[in-house]
Formats: C-alpha cells, structure tokens, sequence
C-alpha cells in the first residue's frame, strides 16, 4: 500500500516539474523580450520624452494664446541624475508597452495545453483582442486625456495683478513622466475589462444578464476605481470612468452575442436524454 502510494506522488510530481519548467521558460523568453525592448526604447528615450511632450507644447499655445513657434517651453529637473531615471523608467514602460503581445502569447501558450481543442480556438480571439485593447487605451491618453489634463491645468494660470506677480506652471520632468505612464498603464489594463467579463461569460460564469441588471453597481464601482488609480485630477478620472462604462456596456453586448439561443440549447438537452 506504501508502494503505491509513493508511485502516486512520484507520478503526479513529474507533471508539477514540466509545468514549472515550461513556466520558467516562458518567463525567461518574456524577460529576454523585456530587456531587448528596453534598450531599444533607452537609445531613444530623449527623443520619445519630445515626443510625449507635444500634447503639453499643444496646449499650451492654445491656452496662452501663443502661436508654437514663438512659444518658450522648458521642461525642469532638480537632480543631476533626475532626469536619466526618467529615461530609464520611459524605456521600461515603452518595452512594456511594444512587448504586450509577446506577454499575451506566452500566457496563451502556457495554459493552452490545459484547454480541450474547441476552447483553444474559443480563447485564440480574445487573445489578439487583448493587444489591441491596450493600444487602444494608450492611444486614448495620448490623444484625448493627456491634452484635456495639460489644458486644465495651464487654464489655472494667472496674473496675480495686487502682488505684481504671475501664477505659472513649471513642468517638471518626472511629474509629467509619472503623470503619463501612470494614464497609460492604468488606461491600456483598464481596456482589458471585455476580454476578461467575455471570457467569463464563454467559461459560463457569467451571464450578459446579471452584468445588465447590476448596472447601478458597476457605475459604483467604475467610479471607484477611476477615483483610486487615476491620479488627483477631475479630467482623468472623468475620462476613465466614462470609457469604462462604455466599455462595460459593449462588454454586456459581445456577452450576449455569445450565449446560445434557447433552441441551441435544447437541442444539447434532448440529444443528452437520447
């Protein structure tokens, strides 16, 4: 009896030591990607700081009224080496960013040999929706959040006439730089949110329904959220919440294109009772 159940444990350690193995590699390809994409990003991470730059130089000719040729930008540092962390957290978001798909696929193939052969291909579309996903939310900063918080907060400038003095942002670069890659990040996981309620409902742990009818307490719990992970600023958080209930919503209807119809349904039932 002893025997036995040491072949038991011995069997059923084998398995747990490819899987650790085949986890190890993935992490090893997933961090060698990492590192190639980070020193990609840090040779051109000055000229990707400009870059991100524009939607504050953009706003600021429109709220000044200046045109951005006569404009006289300077971007600040307090540190001798301020800045050069700066570039090496730009170059570790941007091969965050660049490598997502490589993540993506990985996690697809580390738990794909778990899935019967019709959830693999059932998983295959979520799995190229998630990259897409997350360009998305990170286009959506650049594009739209990040110049509507640069202008909110240019317009709080002001003359002070009594004082004889003027009320001006100073940028700085790491503020501006945690301000961005916090929007970014938090955007592009946030739009993850239909890939994963999608992949819950196809699992049949969800139904579109139940999303549907608790709809007062997603707009709570968006709100929350928007609250905690954006930074302080009305715009942002605004911005977050909004798109994530239009997400939810869009969610709620791929959710329900996705549930079977009853007559599917009962077909599955009377050729289970045949």
């Amino acid at each position: 009896m002893a025997e036995i159940e040491q072949d038991e444990v011995e069997s059923s350690r084998a398995p747990l030591i490819d899987h650790l193995i085949e986890l190890r590699t993935r992490l090893v390809i997933i961090m060698g990607f990492l590192l190639v994409g980070f020193i990609a990003c840090f040779v051109v991470s000055a000229t990707l700081y400009e870059w991100l730059l524009l939607p504050y130089r953009d706003a600021a000719s429109i709220v000044r009224g200046i045109p951005i040729e006569e404009l006289d930008l300077t971007a600040n540092f307090f540190a001798p080496l301020e800045f050069f962390f700066v570039r090496l957290k730009l170059a570790l978001v941007g091969a965050i960013i660049i490598t997502f798909p490589v993540i993506a696929w990985q996690i697809y193939g580390f738990v794909a040999p778990g899935l019967y052969k019709n959830e693999r291909g059932a998983f295959a579309p979520f799995l190229a929706m998630s990259p897409v996903l997350f360009g998305l939310g990170v286009s959506f900063v650049y594009f739209f959040v990040l110049p509507m918080v640069m202008r909110f907060s240019l317009g709080q400038e002001s003359s002070a006439e009594l004082a004889g003095t003027r009320i001006e942002l100073l940028l700085n670069v790491s503020d501006y730089m945690n301000l961005i890659t916090t929007l970014m990040l938090v955007f592009g996981l946030s739009f993850q949110m239909p890939v994963f309620l999608m992949l819950l409902a196809k699992a049949g742990i969800l139904k579109a329904q139940t999303l549907l009818k608790g709809w007062r307490f997603a707009v709570v719990g968006i709100a929350l959220f928007a609250a905690f992970a954006t930074p302080p600023d009305p715009i942002s958080q605004l911005m977050l919440g909004g798109a994530l209930m239009l997400l939810y919503f869009v969610s709620i209807g791929g959710m329900h294109l996705m549930q079977p119809s009853k007559e599917a349904v009962e077909a599955v039932d009377d050729e289970e009772e045949d």
